[in-house]
């Protein structure tokens, strides 16, 4: 069935609002290593010498929503009807907005190249989606019949809606040097394939049902942007393809001050994708006779009918778009608590600011260590005014790590509760937001120990990397 509303729901519940894994930082993990290219993964003298998570994914998975639909979303998801007593009806000025994010790493392949410069590389791939959506609760309310709205009346831009939604491969090259005791640098350089794209822009809108006729007249005028997808959109269509190519570059240093505070900056996944020149851009302006709206088909034949309207007055061609870069500050420092340096805490605070769009997210992150196991709580607070707690549970030595953890802990449970206990008496809107976060990884390392020069069974050459030979060359720093 096509069920547009539950399609859309879920399309954005499974894929990723605005938000960073911000319990990684500082934390030497593989995925730590590749989404902060100035961050090391190996430590010489006890780390091997190569890291994997061969092919089992590490992954961040985020959701957000908010607004009056809230318990009218969740209970057509959970309970397979709709309770709109908290929309309102005939403004067309209350919203609701759905972001999400999803950042998969299928796989990471790292090694250490040189002592002299503390060289690492490594490639990676991943699949990557973003979205966000601002839909009047109108544009929902509409989905459970004509009752929301009087008989008769004309509604002036009740539907005014907007949201987008892309995924893409992420192929990419990471190099990091160590220049001095103080400074380090790293680079990500990436091609993007792009999978799908969606845009929706709804500018002007009119309705007006009839009860009698169990029917409503609807005019909508905008614009949709549909990124090539050879036919029906099928799993299979996941796989790379040179359709849409893109590129982006990730620019991350690292400062270690005098006494110990570690200063991070990272321009994060700046770059574009040139989708298909078989893609569409619509500008439509038209109107059309949904029937049916009392009936329990009235999903399918709203969507039957507004996929037309929305596709048309279309041009075939090509067209380019951002992909979400984010810009990161961060300053981090480590302190024993106790006198036998057992236990460790090494707060990290964060600023993150998008690139292309108004998000904002600040956070502390607080991890305490006790020997190879890790428990972070971390509290982020963003432009849309909502606080978070989150919590990491790790367990990591020089040579493997397990993680598993949520941004979003508190909300997460309860979106949980309701999804399993769907004879709830009462699915709310749970303090303001509906949201819900998950991450989990793994990686190894593997192959010989990295030796330092003073233990190592082989004699290095001396010679630094290619950035630390240029890095002397400009500051005059090589003897």
């Amino acid at each position: 069935m096509k069920n547009f509303l539950l399609v859309l729901f879920f399309l954005l519940f499974s894929a990723k609002i605005f938000a960073q894994q911000f319990s990684q930082y500082n934390t030497g993990t593989l995925y730590d290593a590749f989404e902060n290219p100035s961050q090391r993964a190996f430590i010489p003298d006890t780390s091997k010498k190569f890291a994997s998570n061969f092919f089992i994914p590490s992954f961040n998975l985020n959701f957000f929503l908010s607004g009056d639909a809230q318990a009218t979303l969740k209970t057509r998801a959970f309970l397979y009807n709709y309770n709109n007593s908290d929309l309102k009806i005939g403004q067309g000025d209350r919203f609701n907005r759905i972001n999400e994010n999803a950042n998969v790493y299928i796989l990471m392949l790292r090694m250490f190249s040189s002592l002299n410069g503390d060289e690492e590389m490594g490639f990676s791939w991943q699949l990557k989606s973003d979205g966000k959506g601002v839909l009047t609760d109108e544009s929902i309310a509409a989905f459970n019949g004509p009752g929301s709205f009087k008989d008769g009346q004309l509604y002036s831009n009740i539907f005014n809606s907007r949201y987008y939604y892309q995924t893409y491969h992420q192929i990419s090259f990471t190099y990091r040097e160590k220049f001095n005791k103080q400074f380090s640098f790293g680079v990500k350089l990436s091609a993007l394939l792009g999978v799908q794209y969606q845009k929706l822009n709804i500018t002007g809108s009119e309705a007006e049902f009839n009860k009698i006729t169990d029917s409503a007249v609807v005019a909508l005028r905008g614009t949709y942007y549909s990124g090539f997808v050879p036919g029906h959109f099928v799993a299979r269509d996941y796989l790379p393809s040179l359709r849409s190519p893109g590129a982006s570059i990730s620019i991350g240093t690292t400062y270690r001050t005098e006494d110990s505070f570690i200063l991070q900056g990272n321009i994060k996944d700046l770059g574009f994708i040139h989708w298909s020149s078989r893609s569409d851009v619509y500008n439509f302006d038209n109107t059309t006779i949904i029937g049916g709206l009392a009936t329990p088909n009235r999903e399918d034949s709203i969507y039957n009918k507004l996929t037309p309207l929305i596709h048309n007055n279309g041009i075939r061609g090509s067209f380019t778009t951002p992909i979400d870069g984010v810009a990161e500050l961060s300053v981090n420092k480590s302190f024993w608590i106790d006198d036998d340096h057992i236990f460790k805490y090494s707060p990290t605070a964060v600023i993150s600011k998008e690139l292309f769009y108004e998000g904002f997210v600040g956070a502390l992150v607080n991890p305490f260590q006790y020997q190879k196991y890790v428990a972070t709580l971390t509290t982020t607070y963003d432009d849309l005014k909502t606080f978070n707690l989150g919590l990491q549970l790790m367990m990591k030595t020089p040579n493997w790590e397990f993680y598993i953890g949520s941004d979003k802990l508190t909300h997460t449970v309860s979106l949980a509760s309701e999804v399993f206990n769907k004879n709830a008496p009462n699915i709310s809107a749970n303090g303001g937001y509906t949201g819900a976060n998950l991450f989990l990884g793994f990686t190894m390392k593997f192959g010989p120990i990295v030796e330092h020069p003073m233990n190592a069974s082989t004699i290095p050459t001396g010679e630094k990397g290619f950035l630390g030979r240029l890095w002397g060359r400009l500051f005059k720093t090589d003897n």
